[in-house]
This record gives C-alpha cells, sequence and structure tokens, in this order.
C-alpha cells in the first residue's frame, strides 16, 4: 500500500518516492494499478475518497462536460456517502453512457433553442450522437450504417467540442480511469495499512 500524506499547506507527499505528488501525479499511479491510501498528517484521518473525488473534478474542470451533470450532483449530494456514491457511479459504464445520453439531448436542445442550430439539424446530431451510444452498448455487434446527410466524424467531433459532449474516446478514457479508481477502492476496503513513515520536513517517523 503506497501512503501518501496531505499536509496542512494541502501540499501530498509520497512517502515511498519521498517527494511532494500532485494529484495528476496520484492519478497516474492509481492508472498503473497502485495501491493508494490518502491519510492527513496531523490527524491520520483517511482522506482517499475526497482525493478521488477531487481528481474526477480536476478533470471535469479541464474539460468541462466531460462527467454528465447528473453524476456530479451526486456526488455533492452524498456529502459522507460519498465512497458508496463512486461505487455506485463505477459500478456500470454503461449507466454512464445513458447519463450521457441525457446531456446530449439536453445539450443540443438548448443550441436549438438559441437559434445556432436549425431544429432539422439538432434531430439529426442527436440521432447520430445516440447511434454511436448504441453501437457501444452492443458489446460488437454491428448496426446498419447511417444516413448519408449525416455529419462526418470530424464534423460530428466539432459540434462535440462546441456542445461541451464527451466523444466515444473520451468516454472509453474515463472508463478506464474510474475502473482503476474502483480496483484502488476495493483494495483499499480490503487492506489495513500499519506501517512507518518518515516525516519529509524533519526526518520523524510516524505511525500511519
Amino acid at each position: 500500500m503506497l501512503i501518501i500524506k496531505r499536509y496542512p499547506n494541502r501540499k501530498l507527499y509520497d512517502t515511498d518516492a519521498k517527494k511532494y505528488i500532485t494529484l495528476d501525479g496520484i492519478s497516474d499511479l492509481i492508472r498503473d494499478g497502485e495501491e493508494v491510501q490518502v491519510i492527513d498528517h496531523a490527524t491520520g484521518e483517511d482522506l482517499t475518497a475526497v482525493i478521488l473525488t477531487q481528481i474526477i473534478f480536476e478533470q471535469e474542470k479541464k474539460q468541462a462536460g466531460f462527467l454528465p451533470r447528473s453524476v456530479l450532483r451526486g456526488l455533492v449530494q452524498a456529502g459522507g456517502d460519498t465512497m458508496g456514491v463512486l461505487r455506485r457511479t463505477l459500478a456500470s459504464p454503461l449507466d454512464m453512457l445513458g447519463q450521457v445520453d441525457e446531456e446530449i439531448r439536453r445539450r443540443v436542445k438548448e443550441l436549438v433553442k438559441a437559434g445556432e442550430m436549425a431544429e432539422e439539424e439538432g434531430q439529426r446530431l442527436i440521432k447520430k450522437l445516440l447511434q454511436q451510444g448504441e453501437r457501444m452498448r452492443a458489446m460488437g455487434h454491428n448496426n446498419t450504417a447511417v444516413e448519408n446527410d449525416l455529419p462526418s466524424q470530424e464534423e460530428l467531433s466539432q459540434r462535440l467540442a462546441k456542445l461541451g459532449v464527451p466523444t466515444r474516446e473520451d468516454i472509453e478514457t474515463l472508463n478506464e480511469q474510474l475502473e482503476a479508481l474502483e480496483l484502488a477502492l476495493e483494495r483499499m476496503n480490503l487492506t489495513t495499512p500499519n506501517a512507518t513513515t518518515p516525516d519529509p520536513e524533519n526526518g520523524e517517523t510516524s505511525k500511519t
């Protein structure tokens, strides 16, 4: 179990590598299969769930709309049950796709309402995006070709960027990250670390 300490100045310290680490660094460790626990240096409180949630939110800040609004709302409403909500959210990537479908419809309708897109064009775009979702749900089953007048993949990517809707590749990347986080959460429930780690500031040894 790799122990990360958070100090009062909110800096995170990797006790194994003996250096400070960022949220992105922790995210990389988890994706690489490392078992990570984050604790408060002063109190020993387990902050792992809080840090995992922060990692997800930081990804959302970098790419607005990366997570469906309903997922973010659920995490905020969870309060002390954040760990449970994370588990339920990560349980099924297909549930995530359903929430993305909901966001697609909402955002396209907003563009139509604002006059930035004709209603007919909006309906065609929704159809194209939802067909992509259906192909992912089909788990390899082939669907019939879509109409020739629908947007090309390049045009579709541009539309998605304008809408702030995650692309298929974005969703697949997110699923990989979430699966890694879920694995880390499961391992933490099975392992209770009982080791000593050095204080990076004064070399003292403290119980974790």
